[in-house]
């Protein structure tokens, strides 16, 4: 059920994708089981998880968040490489800002390509994430207390914020937050004190960054209480399609903090209605990716943010059944969406996960988790986008997983303790 049925002869495709992390390899490997095609895929290295594989061209750029540095890049794709309609897709959010960037400022989006991306002022509307607070309390979605703290301005040594401590600190404007170094810089701050967050403030302006942190409320629970939310809107903003899923571990490396690890594929249909308030206001077509967590202190589910793109774990939708990259192919290259209707959300239970399987196993310790997770295993609807059998043959490449796999090990025993958390 995980693969779509090959694209018409009328409607050709040649994905471009820049960026060199999971999240690329798991477009290409839609893209691959949807038309057979091979994508480009633009990075700054050459990183383990699109180097020799058999449904990857690899063309490197000094910066692809640049738009000015990307633009030369994919001219000369569209000049040397493919005469078939391209579709230009970023896999994660400094990258779409760029594709953005050199489609509306620059003028650059060679002729014949797609970006199916919004303009950038419903990108920062969207995605900068004192502005999702603000959204989510202009329409009425559930959200974490917070407190925006504005950098541009020197840290006031008495801030104080509305809820208690521990408490989330985490960069507003994400291509921003790369560029600034320091001493235990995180993807995502917990901070236990008062004291604690206005050294943490003051580092961080310390570095350069001047944009705002978000400082929110910290919901009790650990990773199986996250939610992740995949929805395709049309050109109207109606959503026609939703994936939803539970996830049950996430990445907890430094840099890597907060990425989804493992998932469980479901549905939500009052997570989906308001969903749709946001994307409406905003006046969203293409991909919208939520982060969302389940808060046991009153039972509802709470929106983090809004990414612009189909997730770094976006394979999870292929995995419950529905391939997300026909629904660009069929809009922006085929005969168009069909009429709208109703919103396509029922899927497979299925498990999409790109750690060993006895690591999900080990942190899945809630009852109605652990009977998610023994339902999907005895069905054998396991899935990670890395382990693409009978199409990837390249030792080498395996013996990269296999390392990668074992350092998963290594690194949930170092930096996951579930304790914390509750």
């Amino acid at each position: 059920m995980s693969k779509a049925a090959p694209a018409p002869a009328s409607t050709p495709v040649q994905p471009v994708i820049v960026g060199g992390d999971i999240g690329a390899y798991s477009l290409a490997r839609a893209f691959h089981e949807a038309y057979g095609v091979r994508s480009i895929v633009i990075s700054r290295l050459r990183g383990w998880h699109v180097d020799r594989s058999a449904i990857i061209e690899n063309v490197t750029c000094a910066d692809p968040f640049d738009a000015a540095q990307l633009a030369p890049v994919i001219e000369e794709i569209a000049r040397g490489r493919t005469t078939a309609p391209v579709i230009l897709l970023g896999s994660a959010d400094a990258t779409v800002k760029a594709i953005i960037a050199l489609r509306d400022q620059l003028g650059r989006l060679p002729e014949g390509w797609r970006a199916p991306y919004v303009g950038m002022d419903a990108f920062r509307a969207g995605t900068e994430k004192q502005n999702f607070t603000a959204l989510c309390e202009k329409v009425g979605v559930d959200h974490p207390a917070t407190r925006v703290v504005d950098l541009a301005h020197e840290v006031d040594p008495d801030l104080e914020v509305p809820f208690t401590y521990p408490v989330i600190a985490k960069p507003a404007e994400v291509s921003e937050w790369k560029k600034a170094q320091f001493e235990g810089k995180q993807k995502v701050h917990t901070v236990a004190s008062r004291p604690e967050l206005i050294a943490l403030l003051q580092r961080i302006r310390a570095a350069g960054y001047r944009e705002s942190v978000i400082v929110q409320d910290r919901i009790p629970g650990d990773d199986q209480s996250m939610r992740i939310l995949t929805c395709y809107c049309d050109a109207d903003s109606r959503i026609r399609f939703a994936s939803y899923g539970r996830t049950l571990l996430e990445e907890h490396s430094p840099g890597a903090i907060g990425n989804p690890a493992a998932i469980i594929t479901a549905v939500d249909e009052a997570v989906v209605a308001q969903a749709q308030k946001l994307v409406t206001e905003l006046g969203w077509t293409g991909y919208a990716n939520f982060d969302l967590k389940h808060d046991a202190r009153d039972g509802r589910t709470k929106f983090f943010e809004l990414n612009p793109r189909l997730g770094r774990s976006n394979y999870y939708v292929t995995a419950g059944g529905h391939n997300p990259v026909t629904w660009y192919v069929r809009e922006h290259l085929g005969d168009g969406l069909e009429e709208a209707g109703e919103i396509l959300q029922e899927q497979e239970e299925a498990l999409y996960t790109v750690v060993p399987l006895a690591l999900v196993r080990r942190y899945t310790t809630l009852p109605d988790a652990k009977d998610q997770l023994r339902r999907v295993i005895a069905a054998k609807r396991v899935r990670n986008p890395l382990l693409y059998r009978g199409v990837e043959k390249d030792p080498r490449r395996w013996a990269m997983i296999a390392a990668a796999m074992a350092n998963y090990v290594r690194k949930f025993r170092r930096y996951y303790h579930p304790e914390d958390f509750r």
